[in-house]
C-alpha cells in the first residue's frame, strides 16, 4: 500500500476501539466500584501484566501520584520480568504461573487490596497464575482482556472483555488491543480517584507541583477557586502549602474563622 493507505487503514481499525470499550462500560463500572470501596477503606490497587499490557499498567500506576497527589505505593504496576521488562523484552517472563504471586507478596499483598490482571490475549500464564493465587487468598480481582470468554476472566471477580477483531498487523497487540487497554485503564484510575475525592469539579486540585507549567496551572486554578486577583499571592500560597487543595482549604478556613 502507499503510505497514505497504510495510515488510513490503521486509523479505520483504530476507530473500532472506543465503540468496543463503550460496550464494556457496565463491566468497568462494577470493577471501579469494587476498587473504590477497597481503597476508601485503606486498600491499594495493583495491576499485573506482561509485555505491552504490563507496561500500560505500570504507566497508569506511575501517573496517579503526580496527577492526584496520592502516596507512592497506593497504585502499583507490576510487569512480568521486572523493571528491565519496561524497556526490553524479557524472554519467557510471561510463562511462569507462580511468579506474579511472588512479585505481589513483595508488597505484602492482602485482602484489603485489589489486583487487576491485564492481558490482551486473555491467556497469559503470569497473569492467570497471579489472579488465581489472589482469589485463593480472598483478594478481590479484576481483569482486562481483548477476547470474549478469556481464560483470565475465569480467575477474576470483575472481568472486563472487549472484542476488537484482527489487528492491522496480525498479532501485534500493541495496536488496537493496547489502545483499548489504555482507554480502560484511564477510565478505571480516573473514576476511582474521583470517587476518592482527589478531583474537584474537573480540576486536578491534588496534583504534585513538579514543574513550572504545573505551578502556573495550579496558581490559575487557586485564583479561580478562592477568587483571588493577585497571581503572585496565589503562587506564594500554593507553594507554601504544596497543592491547590491544601492552599484552598487553609485560605477558606482562615477567612471563615
Amino acid at each position: 500500500m502507499p503510505v497514505k493507505d497504510i495510515l488510513s487503514n490503521i486509523n479505520k481499525e483504530d476507530r473500532k476501539v472506543p465503540e468496543a470499550v463503550t460496550k464494556a462500560i457496565p463491566q468497568i463500572t462494577l470493577l471501579v466500584e469494587a476498587i473504590a470501596d477497597k481503597m476508601l477503606a485503606g486498600g491499594r490497587l495493583f495491576y499485573i501484566g506482561a509485555g505491552t499490557s504490563g507496561r500500560l499498567g505500570v504507566v497508569d500506576a506511575s501517573e496517579c501520584p503526580p496527577t492526584y497527589g496520592v502516596p507512592e505505593g497506593m497504585v502499583v504496576g507490576i510487569i512480568a520480568g521486572g523493571r528491565n521488562a519496561m524497556f526490553n523484552a524479557v524472554e519467557f517472563a510471561e510463562d511462569d504461573l507462580q511468579q506474579a504471586w511472588k512479585d505481589l507478596r513483595e508488597y505484602d499483598i492482602n485482602v484489603n487490596d485489589v489486583v487487576v490482571g491485564i492481558a490482551a490475549s486473555g491467556s497469559t500464564p503470569y497473569v492467570i497464575g497471579g489472579l488465581r493465587n489472589c482469589r485463593e487468598e480472598g483478594i478481590v480481582t479484576g481483569s482486562i482482556s481483548c477476547n470474549f470468554n478469556a481464560a483470565i476472566s475465569k480467575e477474576a471477580d470483575f472481568p472486563i472483555e472487549v472484542e476488537l477483531g484482527p489487528e492491522f498487523v496480525t498479532g501485534s497487540t500493541r495496536m488496537k488491543s493496547g489502545t483499548a487497554q489504555k482507554l480502560i485503564l484511564n477510565m478505571i484510575s480516573t473514576a476511582v480517584m474521583i470517587q476518592l475525592g482527589r478531583v474537584e469539579d474537573n480540576k486536578m486540585v491534588n496534583m504534585q507541583l513538579t514543574n513550572e507549567k504545573l505551578i502556573a496551572r495550579g496558581t490559575k486554578m487557586l485564583m479561580e477557586k478562592i477568587h483571588l486577583d493577585s497571581p503572585e499571592e496565589a503562587k506564594n500560597l500554593l507553594l507554601k502549602h504544596g497543592s491547590v487543595k491544601k492552599a484552598m482549604d487553609m485560605w477558606l478556613n482562615r477567612n471563615n474563622a
